[in-house]
């Protein structure tokens, strides 16, 4: 299946969002490094024959894009508020340099380092992207889990040939719906959710799954006691805040909590706390920012402890995740 073959010749009812092209390195450099946030970058040429395309169809919750050049590219890149998959169809790419470094594979979607900044080399490529946005994403995850506004990919095995397959499919009716029904259709809102879906299935969301029934109206009070907790993670609350935000006793709340997630309302609270840790961990810089400042943010004060528990959820001591 070949996939959004011809961006570049987008019609005009589904007008790019974003388009250039060029012929020279300085141009190149100064066209993508705005888009992506990018520095220190280095383009350079293959032979005499250099030029790159760039061209996005869509809208600020779900864009397709192509991207080709005839040339080589280096630099580092930053997305803010937005998962980016890419995948190249001829070419040769490798991101996250030096750190987690990714070889990318013709056809195969992979994900950019999500709210971190990173490295990343191309030449001579042919590259499709899909930005979907965080609130977009969160949407889709909370069909799913139980969401705290993190959002964290496990990419250390490779998504399976259905996954992938259901993966360019969804994004092809997605462009059949933008270009067949418009921006503004339903269609293409719910082809949106249909793509992020597909995400989903590429890479297993690192999220608490909802439990069963979780949605039923006798849970009604415990939804809103979790709801409480992921809105006020950061600040300083009791199991007595949590019942009283949720209008239930405490231990109701305790039963509640012990019944449908399996664990203590104050322990589900740290490890809610413990995620927001992670992900602020991965976007610090360690040259300016500690361990000790961003645990204490999230109300961890004695720091030999903290280190134990995040070890135990996440396999690595914080200064690692730091470092990463």
């Amino acid at each position: 299946m070949h996939l959004v073959t011809d961006l570049q010749n987008a019609p005009a009812a589904i007008a790019p969002i974003i388009a250039f092209a060029g012929t020279d390195t300085a141009s190149a450099i100064r066209d993508l490094s705005g888009l992506y946030a990018g520095r220190a970058w280095y383009s350079s040429h293959v032979d005499s024959d250099y030029w790159y395309k760039y061209v996005a169809v869509g809208d600020d919750r779900m864009s397709i894009r192509r991207f080709q050049m005839h040339g080589y590219l280096r630099g580092d890149v930053t997305v803010e508020d937005e998962v980016v998959v890419q995948w190249i169809e001829s070419g040769r790419a490798r991101v996250d340099l030096g750190r987690n470094e990714v070889q990318l594979q013709l056809g195969v979607p992979t994900l950019f380092p999500i709210e971190q900044r990173f490295e990343m080399e191309y030449e001579d490529w042919d590259q499709r992207l899909v930005h979907l946005s965080r609130d977009l994403v969160l949407d889709v995850a909370a069909e799913r889990y139980l969401t705290d506004g993190t959002i964290a990919f496990d990419q250390s095995v490779a998504p399976t040939t259905d996954a992938v397959l259901q993966w360019r499919r969804s994004v092809a009716s997605a462009m059949h719906a933008l270009r067949s029904e418009g921006p503004s259709s339903p269609a293409w809102q719910e082809a949106q959710h249909d793509v992020a879906r597909a995400l989903f299935g590429l890479y297993p969301f690192q999220g608490e799954p909802l439990p069963e029934g979780f949605g039923n109206r006798k849970n009604a009070r415990l939804r809103a006691a979790v709801a409480f907790i992921h809105e006020h993670a950061a600040e300083p609350l009791t199991v007595s805040d949590i019942a009283h935000a949720a209008a239930i006793s405490v231990r109701s709340l305790q039963e509640s909590f012990q019944r449908e997630l399996d664990v203590a309302p104050m322990n589900y609270l740290r490890e809610v706390r413990l995620r927001h840790v992670h992900s602020d961990l991965l976007k610090a810089d360690p040259d300016v920012t500690t361990v000790a400042e961003i645990a204490s943010t999230w109300g961890f004060g004695h720091m030999g402890r903290f280190s134990h528990e995040y070890f135990n959820q996440f396999g690595e001591y914080p200064k690692h995740t730091l470092r990463r």
